[in-house]
């Protein structure tokens, strides 16, 4: 199950999102519940400067990679000066990328993003692009550096699944000879979405409010955690071809005949 991302290898394929937990022990529970070595930060939206147990900082392993993003960002100097804030604050290079388009989708603007991701990696950061799917714009994202590209599944926060799999399995193989990830974010309501992402050919899923809305959010953490494995798993092994018509799962040779056979060979 391990894989690279960026410059590291991790044996965990799924990523958890800090925000909508109702407590932050709840949150530190479910990023232990899903055996998670990384989580995403909106450095927005949290005050990294409290003190003791306000701190959300206070409440993250210093084992974990914290992926900080821009969240809430709408243009490219915008997220390029959040990126340069997170590095500052949280010594680190990486960074999810995001420009938001549109305040009522939540939609990405991908003309901006592709500028701030150019401008991100001529700054040396581990450049992680949210995007909506689009396989055109993930060739030109690898192009330029990125680490990976992390193409939406639906609406961010609205828990609709994946509904563009065709979609993703063609951006799947427009990274494949940049050998650069995959990572389907948002969308995912359930253990069977991440599973169906993981099933399309997904390197490794993001998630946030699925886990944090859950009615019991660190038994969805462990079902996310299986349910990423299970996919992963489902996708190496190959599944059946699809057929449109029946086909019997027992031999048909060397059948022995029935007594209704034989009357009606007699």
């Amino acid at each position: 199950m391990s894989w690279n991302l960026g410059p590291l290898e991790f044996s965990n394929r799924l990523i958890l999102g800090t925000g909508k937990y109702p407590s932050f022990d709840v949150m530190q529970a479910c990023h232990k519940a899903a055996c998670v070595e990384m989580i995403t930060l909106a450095v927005r939206r949290f005050d990294l400067s409290a003190q003791g147990e306000a701190n959300i900082l206070h409440w993250i392993s210093p084992h974990m990679r914290i992926l900080p993003n821009t969240a809430g960002c709408y243009s490219v100097e915008d997220a390029v000066r959040v990126a340069r804030l997170a590095r500052e604050a949280l010594q680190t290079d990486w960074i999810k990328l995001e420009v938001i388009g549109d305040p009522h989708s939540l939609y990405p603007d991908n003309e901006e993003t592709l500028v701030a991701a150019r401008e991100l990696v001529k700054e040396k950061f581990i450049v992680l692009p949210y995007v909506n799917a689009d396989p055109i714009l993930a060739k030109k994202l690898a192009d330029i550096g990125c680490s990976a590209v992390m193409p939406l599944g639906s609406a961010i926060g609205s828990g609709q699944g994946v509904q563009n799999a065709s979609t993703l399995k063609l951006i799947r193989e427009v990274l494949r000879p940049y050998k650069i990830p995959m990572i389907v974010d948002a969308g995912v309501g359930t253990a069977s979405d991440a599973c169906i992402a993981m099933e399309l050919g997904a390197d490794g899923v993001l998630m946030n409010t699925a886990v944090a809305e859950a009615q019991n959010p660190i038994l969805m953490a462990e079902a996310m955690h299986a349910a990423v494995q299970s996919g992963r798993s489902a996708f190496e092994a190959g599944r059946m071809p699809l057929r449109s018509v029946a086909q019997a799962s027992s031999p048909t040779s060397g059948l022995i005949a029935s007594s209704l056979d034989s009357n009606r060979a007699g």
